[in-house]
């Protein structure tokens, strides 16, 4: 076909030798697609290449290239050519092939890729990221399948390019049968991170060998997709699922020379995806954690205790916050409300500590809140993992009267607030000082209120009031108003109906803990028999 001889052939470099331009013009290297799958180790094909004859001329060429292996051991690279028809000029015009991209554009698809996918922690965001990418810039059509962490298969999206609009076809996604060990259709490749693939519908014309290929059919059937190239999402340690663009109404068929852009895509979204996934088992891991670890409120008489735990839905990891409550040796009942510096497993460990160590000192020391606090500061570096934390501790005692005191002392945590049975609300800052693991040593004040009849007492994490873009000050005015209106509701309401209407912004987690005091004065004997 090529006019020469095998010894004018062997040895010589092949690209150099043979690979020409339409007009017969070289190529640089970066042009070659069989060159690139050579390096690359990977099967691949092309439709709308030349070679140079040995009269000058040039050869259309079609081609296919694989590597291939003897007992294990990877030991060469066959190629397959043959010569492809030129269209004569009144016979039918050949299939054209969509304008590539340049390089710049190239580049500049691959930054953003970079740039969108890695700034979400969410799996489903960057699945939408991903789709809005490629589509229509490359493709009409996007599928994703994925494998979940029970080797099971779900096709997750498959969305279609209409008039600048995304449409997602939900009734094609679903569950899919389980990857085929050894079959060697295209998907179930791409699904055990074998290979990438070009594709044409009349490749799942013949009798399915699974399951899988049964849904491929199916696919091409109600899409209508005449072009196709499926690249496996590989991650750090396994293979994530499989990433497939289709082709119906955009102009040209996939070509090899495609396939090195898509399967760099492919490898973003794989590290994007990989890391969504460890961020949010890590995340789930640290709020089971939390959930077991915060404690059940003790039955207090007289007194209404409720609390609340608002995981952060988003921009970090739970793990810091958390709320106590529990019966002294002296019948006093102890309140605590902290927040301990960071959001991963460390700081829930952290967390529970300092929770456990405070329980602690409060039941064996008679003494203060204050005093209790600064036991915990001097011990906190030296024992724990904690760095730094907030801290509320509080003491609730009922007096022979019927009313309540609360003596409390703050470690740089935001103030409790008070809210009368008519509306009045109160920040007590007093009791106010530096925060835990300063390793400064200082004394600590404690302050003292009587709780009003029928009163709320708030104790919550910066979660509920810290809003990016605005002061402190606006998020403590905006928890005051709400408390304020809510003051009527019984106390879980008050509480749901709290968190409702702040709306945390969800930068991080939010501990909540409420409590009530009786609306009229009883004596001591009498809250007893009531309890």
């Amino acid at each position: 076909m090529l006019g020469r001889r095998a010894e004018e052939l062997v040895g010589q470099d092949a690209h150099e030798l043979l690979h020409r331009g339409a007009q017969g013009q070289p190529l640089h290297v970066s042009q070659c697609a069989m060159r690139q799958a050579f390096h690359a180790g990977h099967p691949a094909q092309g439709d709308d290449d030349y070679f140079a004859h040995a009269d000058g001329s040039v050869l259309p060429v079609s081609w296919f290239i694989a590597p291939y292996a003897v007992d294990g051991r990877n030991v060469g690279t066959l190629v397959l050519f043959h010569p492809r028809p030129q269209a004569s000029a009144t016979g039918p015009h050949p299939e054209r092939t969509a304008e590539p991209l340049s390089e710049l554009e190239r580049l500049a698809l691959l930054a953003e890729t970079t740039t969108r996918l890695t700034s979400t922690l969410n799996v489903d965001e960057a699945l939408h990221r991903l789709v809005e990418l490629v589509l229509p810039r490359l493709a009409d059509w996007a599928v994703i399948d994925l494998i979940t962490e029970h080797d099971e298969v779900w096709r997750t999206a498959v969305v279609h390019s209409e008039e600048e609009r995304l449409v997602p076809y939900e009734e094609l996604q679903g569950p899919m049968p389980p990857v085929p060990e050894h079959s060697a259709m295209p998907l179930s490749r791409a699904l055990r991170g074998v290979a990438s693939a070009l594709v044409e519908p009349d490749v799942y014309d013949r009798p399915p060998d699974s399951g899988i290929a049964v849904e491929q059919r199916r696919l091409f059937d109600a899409t209508g997709i005449r072009s196709a190239v499926v690249v496996p999402l590989r991650g750090t340690r396994e293979v994530l699922g499989a990433f497939t663009l289709g082709r119906t109404q955009k102009q040209g068929n996939f070509t090899t020379a495609d396939l090195p852009l898509i399967e760099d895509i492919a490898r973003r979204a794989s590290l994007a995806l990989d890391n969504a996934r460890l961020y949010q088992r890590q995340r789930a891991v640290a709020e089971t954690m939390q959930n077991h670890l915060l404690p059940q409120m003790p039955r207090v008489p007289g007194l209404q205790l409720a609390v609340r735990y608002l995981p952060a839905p988003d921009a970090s990891q739970v793990g810091g916050d958390w709320y106590d409550a529990f019966s002294l040796s002296d019948g006093a009942t102890a309140l605590a409300i902290g927040d301990v510096v960071g959001h991963d497993l460390e700081a829930t460990a952290g967390m529970a500590q300092l929770r456990n160590m405070l329980r602690a000192y409060a039941w064996s020391q008679q003494t203060p809140p204050s005093r209790i606090v600064e036991r915990l500061d001097e011990a906190i570096m030296p024992i724990t993992d904690v760095t730094m934390a907030t801290l509320i501790c509080a003491r609730v005692t009922r007096t022979d009267s019927g009313r309540w005191h609360l003596t409390w002392t703050n470690a740089g945590h935001p103030p409790p607030l008070l809210v009368t049975r008519d509306g009045l609300t109160e920040y007590l800052t007093d009791g106010h000082s530096l925060l835990l693991g300063t390793g400064l040593g200082s004394r600590r004040p404690d302050a003292t209120v009587v709780l009003p009849p029928g009163c709320t007492l708030l104790l919550y994490t910066d979660g509920l009031i810290e809003v990016p873009g605005q002061t402190l000050d606006e998020g403590l005015d905006r928890l005051q108003q709400h408390a304020a209106a809510l003051a009527h509701r019984p106390l879980p309401s008050f509480t749901d109906q709290l968190l409702r209407r702040v709306q945390p912004p969800g930068l991080d987690d939010v501990a909540l803990l409420a409590l009530r005091t009786p609306k009229e004065p009883l004596s001591r004997k009498a809250a007893d028999t009531l309890g």
